[in-house]
């Protein structure tokens, strides 16, 4: 094992994995849970996530809808989706951030930052 008893100590490092462990599926499971919108167009589009990434939701206001036009159509969709991923990925660093942040700082394998 360990030279000078460090049974105990690893025990307890072992506990505290284990607590972070769970404390990351948490707030995983929250992010999975948490809406989030982003728009394009002043609104005329508009991109329901979730905290992890996951499109839920399109909205296309008729106006935003010409039959000659699809391709502005088809931007728009694409920066109302964009901009909801910046703000999953945002609240993502909010929630996952610190805990990566003590598990070691730079960033887990499968994690976004």
């Amino acid at each position: 094992m360990f030279p000078g008893g460090g049974g105990a100590d690893m025990q307890q490092l072992l506990q505290q994995a284990q607590k972070m462990q769970e404390e990351l599926a948490v707030a995983q499971r929250e992010l999975a849970e948490t809406p989030v919108e982003g728009s394009a167009g002043g609104g005329l589009v508009k991109a329901t996530v979730t905290g992890a990434g996951e499109l839920t939701g399109l909205v296309i206001d008729p106006e935003a809808v010409d039959p000659e036009d699809t391709e502005t159509l088809s931007d728009l969709v694409l920066a109302a989706v964009r901009d909801a991923n910046a703000a999953a990925q945002q609240l993502q660093q909010a929630k996952l951030g610190p805990l990566a942040q003590s598990l070691g700082g730079g960033g887990m394998p499968g994690l976004p930052f």
